[in-house]
């Protein structure tokens, strides 16, 4: 029985959960940082390494103004609220994605976290921000033909943002959707996938500790008998 390494999830739900109990969008933005907070340390208890979180992605951006704005204050809130109690337990924060479309503040503040944990090696912590799949694969293959370098895929698994991450084990979406939204389309070649029919507010430890017991029972091929 093995323990997953790394854990992906696709947090999704948060607007219709807030529509439906809160008949707010943002509600159930903000109701979702606290099941964020659960998960956290829940992977830690877990001893699991690696947790990524698909917080903000490259099509985000088509969603309204006001939406996007609270989305990153809430964002600008739980760097500034929690990024000492990430440090003291031992987090490490890492960021993937083109963050140059945030503001200077934003990009500040995300700099200087991943600096301020920089040492730590109890969990590793990857927030996917402004964070497109396909253009990070692209940019891959963009960098190989700049270094004039052979293509092939340890190459383009050394200039992925995920550079000397391991592929997810595990790829959990909550909020009753089954699809991937350009996320980690290379990475989770062989990842076990669940999708939950939850929304990520509604997703509690019980429910990742169940998903973590499945996987420890799943047999993994890799194409093998």
């Amino acid at each position: 029985m093995n323990s997953p390494k790394h854990v992906a999830i696709i947090m999704d739900g948060n607007g219709r959960w807030g529509l439906k109990n809160k008949k707010s969008r943002n509600l159930g933005h903000r109701a979702g940082l606290k099941t964020v907070e659960k998960i956290i340390k829940s992977t830690i208890k877990n001893n699991i390494k690696y947790l990524t979180l698909y917080a903000f992605s490259t099509e985000n951006w088509k969603r309204p103004y006001l939406e996007i704005k609270f989305l990153l204050n809430l964002l600008e809130t739980f760097l500034n609220e929690k990024i000492d109690e990430l440090n003291d337990n031992g987090v490490r924060l890492k960021i993937i994605g083109n963050i140059k479309k945030f503001s200077k503040k934003i990009q500040i503040n995300l700099i200087s976290a991943q600096k301020k944990t920089g040492k730590n090696k109890k969990l590793k912590l990857i927030l996917a921000l402004n964070y497109g799949s396909k253009k990070e694969i692209v940019n891959a293959l963009k960098l190989i033909k700049t270094k004039k370098i052979k293509v092939n895929e340890s190459s383009v698994d050394r200039l992925l943002y995920t550079k000397g991450i391991p592929n997810p084990d595990v790829l959990i979406r909550t909020g009753n959707t089954n699809r991937l939204s350009n996320f980690l389309l290379w990475q989770l070649s062989y990842s076990e996938i669940f999708f939950v029919k939850k929304m990520w507010p509604d997703f509690n430890e019980r429910d990742y500790k169940n998903i973590i017991e499945k996987f420890k029972k799943t047999k993994r091929n890799f194409g093998n008998i």
